[in-house]
């Protein structure tokens, strides 16, 4: 029996050409590729500019470059979440203030963000957590206290809010990756800043080539930070088949809650009214995490806890004054969510048995 994996690249034919076609043109830095794969993400998420660069962690570093964050300023960030969210911050020298995320939706708290606001607050991270879009009214709270808002979207492509606006297209700034575990991806490490004010589009390209202009005159502090041509050309390809990968996760995920409401010992998770989640992962809150991970890897699938250390509990802040602060929802959720299988490649009979797994797990508890 196969074992059933929390995520499997895409890789067919079309990539395969789109990646060789590349190659054989010679032209593979700075060319039309990555200027059309920016353009045509940027159009579907509703922004003015994406300009693609090598990691999602280096699109958060570019994100808070863009926004002249640095020594002195400080960043909310939810707690829960990957720790490039937070070590972002540190890298150009501003301090992360770690917040709690929501009840329901795992999401950063707008409540919790106002009561840590300080005069010397100049940023927020709103992360889209496992393909979930922050609370809409976060856009309205920033805008009030003149707090840019930068999204985490690393695990959104194609998430959507109430409204209608599309993870990418509702921030200051928007940050996605490519890695090869997402909805998304570009044969590699990738990843890609957005932004919807046309001040910072201009600004973006040249961040990520050495902070020139045309002339090959640097104006700012940049690096090269470039995607290459043929991951640019393999994302293009992705980008026109997400729609559908996202339908089959969306088929997926109503499979899953139709099974797992009635259970005992795990909650589901919550989908905010008339929005679109993205279903990068498909956590359920158990009671019992270490046996459901055990049943599941008898049946041989695999499964993942997110985030079983909180980024302010890290060792890279062991000197951080929140390192010991205590997060009611975010201390009793780190360990009991469980990811099982949701990517676009899995077989029915695959959905099933990841089913079947689960029941198992709570009939026996």
């Amino acid at each position: 029996m196969k074992r059933i994996a929390m995520a499997q690249p895409s890789w067919d034919d079309e990539m395969r050409a789109a990646a060789m076609d590349t190659l054989d043109s010679l032209h593979w830095v700075k060319g039309p590729q990555g200027k059309a794969f920016g353009a045509e993400f940027a159009s579907y998420c509703g922004a003015v500019q994406g300009t693609p660069c090598q990691s999602g962690s280096v699109a958060l570093w570019g994100a808070l470059r863009l926004l002249e964050i640095g020594p002195g300023d400080e960043v909310l960030v939810p707690s829960f979440t990957y720790i490039a969210t937070a070590t972002c911050v540190s890298l150009v020298g501003a301090t992360p203030v770690f917040v709690d995320v929501e009840s329901e939706y795992w999401c950063v708290d707008v409540d919790a963000l106002e009561r840590a606001r300080t005069p010397r607050t100049k940023a927020v991270i709103g992360v889209h957590l496992f393909g979930q879009m922050c609370d809409e009214t976060l856009v309205s709270w920033c805008e009030e206290h003149s707090i840019a808002y930068i999204e985490d979207a690393a695990q959104a492509h194609g998430a959507q809010t109430a409204s209608g606006a599309m993870a990418g297209g509702v921030g200051d700034v928007a940050c996605f990756s490519f890695f090869p575990s997402k909805n998304l991806a570009v044969g590699g490490e990738g990843g890609m800043m957005m932004t919807r004010r046309g001040d910072l589009a201009s600004r973006m390209d040249a961040l990520v080539n050495h902070g020139r202009d045309a002339r090959l005159e640097s104006h700012e502090l940049g690096s090269n930070l470039r995607m290459s041509e043929v991951s640019a050309a393999i994302g293009r390809v992705q980008l026109a088949r997400l729609e559908g990968w996202l339908a089959r996760r969306q088929d997926i995920a109503d499979r899953y809650e139709l099974a797992f409401a009635g259970l005992s010992g795990v909650i589901p998770p919550k989908v905010r009214a008339h929005t679109r989640h993205a279903w990068h992962q498909y956590c359920l809150l158990a009671d019992d995490p270490q046996m459901l991970q055990h049943t599941l890897s008898s049946a041989n699938i695999d499964s993942r806890i997110y985030y079983a250390t909180p980024c302010h509990r890290q060792q890279v802040y062991a000197d951080h004054p929140q390192h010991d602060v205590v997060f009611p929802v975010t201390d009793d959720i780190c360990h009991r969510l469980v990811a099982i299988p949701i990517h676009h490649q899995l077989s029915d009979d695959d959905v099933e048995r990841v089913i079947q797994a689960v029941v198992r797990a709570c009939s026996s508890s």
